[in-house]
């Protein structure tokens, strides 16, 4: 299996959408309606559809707003990771008490998703280790991550699994009563 991690762009929003509209979610359908926008959404929850959720991103998308990468497996994409600057998160930062330094800056790793078909074959660590390269070149002094502490079904997971973190010179910088802020120093 050649799996190709590419960073999202305006020109791969399609590849983004088509994703998002044929993933399943067995696990919790609730999030049907998420296309990973939210983080990104300060609104009431139950507010939000599949639709408004969907035309967010797609704008995000447009603006640079939405960052992260899509991993494809010959040119079908099957994985997502969303990782951005920690500031662009504003359900993180409303609803999170997080940001132990407001000046540190931080791109946080809030999500991984990764198709039914492709599980437990090593794409969340390929991406992972995309977004260690690239961010090592960036303006930016601490890669973050919220695991959970108690280990989930994959989908559960959806935040990266402990151990990979661990696995990948995370160190715990905080600790919640059901989460870790891991960071991994870049500079």
């Amino acid at each position: 299996m050649d799996i190709e991690i590419k960073p999202l762009t305006k020109d791969l929003k399609n590849d983004y959408l088509f994703f998002f509209d044929n993933m399943t979610f067995d696990e919790n359908p609730d999030r049907l309606k998420c296309y990973c926008y939210d983080y990104h959404f300060t609104g009431i929850v139950e507010t939000c559809s599949r639709e408004t959720s969907r035309s967010s991103v797609s704008n995000l998308i447009n603006e640079n707003q939405l960052r992260g990468y899509l991993a494809f497996d010959q040119n079908k994409p099957i994985g997502w990771c969303n990782a951005n600057d920690r500031l662009n998160y504003q359900r993180l930062l409303k609803d999170y008490d997080y940001i132990d330094n407001p000046e540190d800056n931080v791109c946080s790793i809030v999500c991984f998703l990764i198709h039914p078909d492709y599980r437990r074959q090593g794409i969340a660590e390929k991406l992972l280790k995309r977004i260690m390269a690239d961010y090592s070149t960036k303006d930016v002094d601490y890669l973050e991550a919220y695991p959970k502490k108690v280990a989930l079904s994959c989908e559960g997971n959806f935040m990266g699994p402990l151990a990979l973190f661990k696995r990948n010179g995370f160190k715990v910088n905080n600790e919640y009563e059901h989460y870790y802020v891991m960071r991994k120093q870049i500079k």
